[in-house]
């Protein structure tokens, strides 16, 4: 069994070059050899903060006795016999690639989605996306998640799995509170803004 990952002893600083055979191997069906998924179903890694990346690399892991935060097969099989280097080492080389240029495609869902993710929803208590993500969608390193440029398909799968509790891996319930206060036109809406962010 792999030992769990200490975030305080191991960092996230990592080498590229000893990512890309295992990026080769096991990354590129999925996420492409770039970072940047070719299925929308899966999420572009390229550009990514090398911190989110290890921490969720990590949260497919089971952490000594306790089970992995994030239950997902194949990924859970995917990083079973990744060291904490081999993740520290992934997550700077996605975080060192560039991001491909996606474009919204539903001009309707994108006027809503710019709505929520620049000012909220007041009257649910739902806060302005851009608090925490950035107005651009750059997220803040280490906090919040880069999320400009995702797979619409992605973003909003992952907005209903906060909302059913499905993922649980966020800090302070932030993302399952704010998800479980959208309806599925909402959280279509800001994926659909949140794919055309640059």
């Amino acid at each position: 069994m792999t030992p769990a990952v200490n975030f305080a002893q191991t960092g996230t600083k990592g080498d590229p070059a000893k990512a890309q055979p295992i990026v080769q191997q096991l990354c590129a069906a999925c996420h492409g050899t770039d970072g940047n998924s070719p299925l929308p179903a899966n999420p572009s890694l390229a550009g990514q903060h090398a911190e989110y990346t290890l921490r969720q690399l990590a949260s497919f892991k089971p952490q000594g006795a306790k089970p992995a935060e994030r239950n997902n097969p194949v990924m859970m099989g995917m990083v079973a016999n990744l060291s904490a280097g081999d993740m520290r080492n992934l997550a700077a080389y996605f975080a060192a690639q560039k991001p491909a240029a996606r474009a919204a495609r539903d001009p309707e869902l994108v006027k809503a989605g710019q709505a929520i993710y620049r000012g909220g929803i007041m009257q649910k208590g739902v806060a302005a996306c851009s608090s925490c993500h950035a107005p651009n969608g750059a997220g803040i390193p280490a906090q919040f998640p880069r999320i400009a440029g995702q797979h619409a398909e992605y973003t909003e799968a992952q907005l209903k799995a906060f909302r059913s509790g499905e993922r649980a891996n966020d800090p302070n319930r932030m993302m399952r509170v704010v998800a479980g206060r959208l309806t599925d036109r909402e959280i279509k809406a800001v994926a659909e803004y949140v794919a055309g962010l640059r």
